[in-house]
């Protein structure tokens, strides 16, 4: 992906358009797991899509790209939710048809949607992202024993909710969800049929 970065610097407008395709599905899963909104999702990763863009001459180390992409995004979902928090408003918008929903990203959704949003974020930034401890922690702007810790916290929490979960996935055994979805993350799918739970060292 780094020549993609280098082309794109170079003022190319296809790779810049393909670097935005090949990173779109991690970009609303990162901000999906901020705001839990479609509607704000779409307008978070469209804004940084542009910073994207206008800022890239910016950028010193094309292999840094991702890093760099993703505080830029992050950036834009925080001030998205800042805006709402200082209406006072309840951002509760309809969904839109921007990702995919499929049985396995709205089980995913469903699980993001139970942890705590410090956990979420290292999460997906982990899992997602496939970012190492030090780049987010230089993200967050936070040391990386805090990293550390929030991500074994939300590997807990994950495993909790997918066990209070185990029975009402029972009741479902035949429908497709019992032969597994795939979202795909570090190295594969991390949240699909029972007993895959140990992508995210859970397993029992």
């Amino acid at each position: 992906m780094i020549q993609l970065v280098k082309r794109a610097m170079q003022s190319d407008a296809d790779a810049f358009l393909e670097l935005m395709e090949r990173n779109s599905s991690a970009m609303y899963k990162v901000a999906w797991a901020v705001l839990k909104n479609n509607e704000d999702v779409a307008d978070a990763v469209q804004d940084t899509i542009l910073t994207c863009y206008e800022k890239l001459h910016t950028l010193r180390r094309p292999e840094l790209f991702k890093t760099w992409m993703t505080r830029i995004l992050l950036n834009h979902c925080y001030q998205i939710r800042n805006h709402y928090k200082s209406l006072n408003m309840e951002a509760d918008m309809p969904e839109l048809s921007f990702c995919d929903n499929s049985l396995a990203e709205l089980e995913f959704k469903q699980m993001l949607k139970d942890l705590d949003e410090k956990y979420r974020v290292v999460l997906v930034l982990f899992y997602v992202e496939g970012l190492k401890i030090s780049e987010i922690a230089g993200i967050l702007d936070m040391n990386e024993n805090t990293v550390k810790t929030r991500l074994s916290r939300a590997k807990e929490q994950v495993k909790k909710i997918y066990l209070d979960s185990e029975p009402a996935r029972g009741r479902r055994a035949g429908s497709p969800t019992s032969k597994g979805g795939s979202i795909r993350g570090r190295g594969g799918s991390y949240y699909e049929k029972r007993g895959q739970i140990s992508q995210f060292g859970m397993g029992r």
